[in-house]
């Protein structure tokens, strides 16, 4: 109010600085009725102009020394403060992460037992004013360990990497869940692995903001990102209810089995149940074999992502290993040299190993810490070239030749891939090796679309036994490489 009754005595004061101006400019003009010749020259007259630039120097003085100070009415100011107050205001971020097992009506009045996850997301203005909402159901992976902690987390996460795409920059995200409140606040120290792989990402997601504050909440406070994760949590029961009702025949095993127990292959969408797609592909995997799907013809090759559904956390890490054997070129294989670790690796992986101090070609194998020799890849060798080496233990040497005697004896062969030992124990001499190399075992010629490219026999007859089970490929029994 003040500042308004002080801009309306300014104006007043300029109007009046004005008429005095216009008033002083008539009276120094002459009248009609006296002489030119008896009155003296006129002053010239003051133009319209001057007069407002005299007003305007006289506003400037009261502007500059007689304005109250502090008073600050021009809208440039109002509006930087206006962008000041924006950039201060904290949104505020709930999330909910919910984990129910739920009992569900299935075929022929049975009831079955399945778990599901969801999470919830809201965040809100600073008047707690919600501007975005997500409910979204987790995927769960079947023989996977998974607590509250742990959905709680990914909830968390998902509440944070919704917050960076709106390009929110100070935040305050609530938990109600004390232990998680712990430690993102680096109260505690998380002993589960899975728990710290979380925290890590979170860590990396509050790096984004210029103000990230966790406060710890009453469940009954988390408002609408609970109520999301209800709504995600019904929309997953429902979904696993319509699927339970409908049966269909798996092609492999002849069973009828509801859609829920079904697998489907990405890529080729051939499906087939979930206990048969499980032992295809352990076989394939304990064969040393990259599962594909199981359909006749059909080359696709199954995702470990996929695969986690049905697969146990041994097989799933089998698999992963398979896959970095099969991406490996035979001539870039490297294997640690530490009989106890044996770990593969690629020379480009070898070559970015930490250096140790011990010397320029040693290196530290990342899973055992083992130290080796990147230029013959054996146990390190400290202030010893590798050939003066070789020369004082020439135990190796005989160990090598020793093998290759044992395996000419025994008819072994060697993969020309991986250079594996591989023996024959029943069935024909169509060989499949755990790198997926295919060769004849009585010359060791390359089969190519499962078609020999020699002239051997296919098999003896005292190779095939009554006694076991008709096997493609044959038995193989599997020596460390050479």
């Amino acid at each position: 109010m003040a500042a308004r009754t002080a801009e309306s005595d300014l104006a007043l004061a300029y109007r009046l600085q004005l008429e005095e101006a216009m008033a002083a400019s008539l009276a120094l003009q002459p009248s009609p009725s006296n002489s030119s010749l008896n009155s003296p020259k006129p002053s010239p007259p003051i133009s319209i102009n001057h007069a407002l630039n005299l007003a305007d120097l006289r506003t400037l003085r009261i502007n500059k020394f007689e304005r109250p100070s502090g008073e600050c009415s021009s809208s440039k100011n109002n509006n930087s403060k206006k962008n000041n107050e924006d950039n201060q205001e904290v949104f505020r971020v709930y999330f909910k992460g919910l984990l129910s097992e739920e009992r569900v009506p299935g075929p022929r009045s049975s009831n079955k037992t399945v778990s599901v996850a969801a999470i919830g997301v809201a965040i809100c203005d600073s008047k707690d004013e919600m501007i975005f909402e997500m409910k979204k159901p987790l995927d769960l992976i079947k023989g996977d360990r998974i607590n509250m902690k742990i959905v709680e987390g990914q909830a968390l996460i998902e509440a944070l990497n919704a917050a960076i795409s709106l390009n929110l920059k100070r935040i305050s995200f609530y938990c109600d869940c004390r232990q998680l409140y712990q430690y993102v606040s680096g109260h505690w120290r998380p002993k589960q692995q899975k728990i710290i792989k979380i925290l890590d990402k979170v860590d990396l997601f509050r790096k984004c903001f210029t103000h990230c504050e966790p406060l710890l909440i009453a469940s009954k406070d988390v408002k609408f990102a609970c109520q999301l994760a209800r709504e995600a949590i019904k929309s997953q029961i429902s979904k696993v209810v319509s699927s339970l009702g409908k049966l269909e025949k798996c092609v492999i095993c002849l069973d009828d089995k509801s859609l829920y127990q079904f697998f489907s292959i990405e890529g080729c969408t051939h499906q087939y149940c979930c206990s048969c797609m499980k032992q295809h592909v352990e076989v394939k995997l304990v064969n040393g074999v990259l599962p594909k799907c199981p359909h006749e013809g059909c080359g696709n090759e199954l995702r470990i992502e996929s695969c986690g559904k049905f697969l146990t956390p041994e097989f799933t890490e089998m698999m992963r290993q398979r896959l970095k054997e099969d991406s490996i070129p035979v001539t870039e294989k490297v294997y640690c040299p530490y009989p106890k670790c044996s770990t593969l690796m690629s020379r480009t992986e070898v070559r970015g190993l930490p250096k140790s101090g011990d010397g320029f070609g040693a290196r530290t194998c990342y899973k055992c810490h083992g130290i080796f020799c990147i230029k013959c890849m054996i146990p390190w060798h400290e202030n010893m070239s590798c050939a003066e080496y070789k020369r004082r233990n020439p135990t190796q040497l005989v160990e090598k030749s020793l093998l290759k005697n044992l395996a000419a004896r025994n008819l072994w062969r060697q993969c020309n891939k991986c250079k594996h030992m591989i023996e024959l124990s029943a069935g024909c001499y169509h060989m499949t090796c755990k790198c997926g190399y295919e060769f004849c075992y009585t010359c060791g010629s390359e089969w190519k679309d499962k078609k020999a490219t020699c002239d051997c026999p296919f098999w003896v007859d005292e190779n095939i036994m009554d006694d076991i089970e008709e096997v493609e490929h044959g038995d193989v029994w599997f020596v460390e490489p050479n």
